[in-house]
Order: structure tokens, then sequence, then C-alpha cells
């Protein structure tokens, strides 16, 4: 069977909801889905919470043991292979624990992106070359050929200018992608807020050659949650919302 996007769904959900939104237009329309979409990111965030809470938890244990273990084992009462045991729990744990974060940091990103689609719905076509900045996005549209092959570029030089890995928090498609039917076949997202310094710098960095982007500052005025640069084109879902 056919995969249903989001959007799809979301909008099969509006445009069937009764006689009371029978006289709705594309547009309306659109603005429920838009809104569907970023009430259940929200509510797919906050289901997350209490895994989070737990998996805190039996991070801070699995570390404790895997110490206990380590200052056994200078003693000499236990076993190398106990302790490796143990270190290995403790990295499955954190591993774990990193997933969830990344999932729900996702989930912001998306808020994020459906939020600043009003925006993006006020924007005329963009030109080659064309740079807007705006409350809550900026927006340039490059003339160069964009693949997920030229990451190790942008790599390198966020690495050498600023001495750590480029903080890429969804790289190509990725399940939650699948899940609200954003299509991210061909883009990354860059977990930097783009009034920051290395925001800046990065949005440079693509102008300079021509690699169209979207920065996005956050679904809430002044903060930092979900704020992030898109590089590649919009996601058609993204596009879509914001006719």
């Amino acid at each position: 069977m056919r995969r249903r996007t989001f959007l799809g769904v979301a909008l099969a959900a509006t445009l069937g909801a009764g006689i009371a939104r029978a006289s709705e237009t594309p547009r309306e329309a659109l603005d429920h889905a838009r809104a569907e979409m970023v009430r259940a990111a929200r509510e797919y965030r906050a289901s997350l919470e209490p895994l989070l809470a737990l998996q805190v938890e039996a991070a801070r244990r699995a570390a404790a043991a895997a110490e206990r273990r380590r200052a056994l084992r200078a003693e000499g009462l236990v076993s190398r292979r106990e302790v490796e045991e143990s270190e290995q729990g403790a990295a499955a744990a954190h591993e774990a624990l990193e997933r969830t974060r990344a999932r729900m940091a996702e989930a912001d990103t998306m808020v994020t992106e459906a939020e600043g689609a009003r925006e993006l719905a006020a924007l005329p076509p963009p030109r080659p070359g064309e740079l807007h900045v705006g409350d809550s996005l900026i927006r340039f549209l490059g003339a160069a050929e964009w693949s997920l092959a030229m990451t190790p570029r942008i790599q390198r030089f966020f690495t050498e200018r600023f001495g750590r890995p480029l903080p890429v928090s969804a790289f190509g498609q990725t399940p939650l992608h699948d899940r609200f039917g954003f299509d991210h076949r061909n883009a990354i997202d860059v977990a930097v807020h783009p009034d920051s310094a290395e925001g800046r710098a990065l949005m440079t960095w693509l102008r300079e050659r021509g690699v169209s982007f979207l920065a996005f500052r956050s679904a809430v005025p002044g903060g930092a949650t979900g704020a992030h640069v898109h590089v590649g084109e919009p996601s058609p879902l993204l596009a879509a919302l914001s006719r």
C-alpha cells in the first residue's frame, strides 16, 4: 500500500471535517494542516519526555556502575571482562539517551519549520542569488546544484573555523521525516542559531558557493529551541504549507 504523507492525512482530515469547513479555501485548508502538524509534532515531543527522564537516570546509573567496576579492577577485585561489560552497558545507555534527545530535537525543528512557513508564504517567489532576511527565517536561493556529497566540504570548513564537528541534526531522510511527510532526502539540518557567529559564518559560506538554504530562528521568539539552518531546497511539504 502506498504510504500516505502527513500532509495528505492532514488535508484529508481537514477537508473531510464536515459541513462547518465545506466552504474552506485551499489556503485555509493548508493553514489547518500546518496547525495540525505543529500540534502533532509537539505531542510527539511531549510523548518522549517520560522516556527521556528514565533514560537520563539509566545512563547515570550505568556510568556510576562502570566507574565502580574500574575502581574495583584497580584493586584486583573484578576481571577486565567485567569492567568491559560495564563500560559497554554505560555506552549503550548513553547512546539510547542521545537517540531520544535527537528525536526530540527533530520534532522541535519541524515545529519551527511549520511555523516559519507562515512567513515564507508571504514572500514572492525568490530569484537566484536573492537573500531574504525576515523575523523568523532567512531564505537564500542559490544557483549551484546541491547534493549530500558536498557535506564533507561544509564539515571541513566548520571544523577548521570553529574547532568542533559540524552539528548536523538531520542528514537526509530520517524516520521522523517519513512520519511527518517531509522530503528531506537531499538536505541536511545544522543545529546552529542563524544569529550566532557559527550560523552567520555558515550562511556566508553557503552564499559564496551558491548553495540554497533556509535558516529558522525559532518557533518561540527569542528562543533557541528548534533554530537551525536547512541546507538544500525546502521540503515539498514545507513549500506546500507556505502556499
